[in-house]
């Protein structure tokens, strides 16, 4: 039988290195140890759970809002977007957090000013992140992120379309955003290390990647309150939840 030669090691000891690896796996090629690897990442993320729901309300959505300056640019009106809400009572931008599991949010989120309104509306965001803001609108605009006890944070000025300039938020709580020049523009920004969801169009939120156990969870809206609740993931499965806020 002719001696094995191994690409990468002299032939003088192949054998010596055969025999080293036979009962060890980090002797394994790197495209069997990243299978591997891939494997158990697969694996670990079957036996976790998700947290689905809906958030609800019987409050009434925000009146549009009448434009008194800046009209050629915004228009008569805007719509409302303090309580966003459809007829079967299903509220936007509500945001559900899972006390105690971590999650990675955007770093450098941004922020537009889009025809006198912010966008997005409500956004999840990591600690320490860099927020970028830009207007796509001809007038001045300024972004004014504060704290909820009023501490501002930062008061950029966006005199044309174009521009963007980048500050960094640290800490972590909800931002608010608003413009110095149009006073019903509003903006938020929740900064937590925690995992989350922002609840859509039809009130819907999922939090996929959940390990079992019990988990306390938060919600949080700019206008409505809702009280928090305890619920118990288990592997592999859905858990839904449903919030009325008031």
């Amino acid at each position: 039988m002719g001696r094995i030669s191994v690409v990468g090691i002299p032939r003088t000891s192949a054998s010596t290195t055969l025999k080293r690896c036979v009962p060890r796996a980090s002797c394994l090629v790197p495209g069997i140890v990243s299978l591997t690897i891939a494997a158990m990442t697969t694996a670990v993320a079957a036996q976790n759970g998700s947290i689905t729901g809906t958030i609800t309300t019987t409050a009434k959505g925000t009146a549009p809002v009448r434009v008194t300056i800046d009209q050629t640019v915004c228009g008569a009106e805007l719509p409302g977007e303090a309580i966003v809400v459809d007829a079967q009572g299903r509220l936007a931008n509500a945001v559900v957090i899972v006390t105690g599991v971590k999650r990675q949010h955007p770093t450098e989120p941004l922020v537009v000013n889009e025809r006198c309104r912010f966008a997005p509306r409500v956004q999840l965001i990591a600690p320490k992140a860099t927020v970028k803001t830009t207007s796509n609108d001809p007038i001045l605009h300024t972004t004014n992120a504060q704290l909820g006890n009023g501490r501002s944070l930062f008061n950029v000025a966006l005199p044309f379309a174009g521009r963007t300039i980048s500050r960094t938020i640290s800490g972590t709580g909800n931002v608010r955003l608003h413009c110095d020049t149009h006073p019903w523009m509003r903006g938020w920004m929740v900064v937590t290390s925690e995992a989350a969801s922002i609840s859509g169009a039809d009130g819907r939120f999922t939090i996929d990647d959940v390990p079992p156990g019990t988990y306390e969870l938060g919600v949080w809206h700019e206008a409505l309150k809702g009280a928090p609740q305890k619920v118990t993931v288990s592997a592999g499965k859905p858990t839904d939840v449903t919030f009325q806020l008031k």
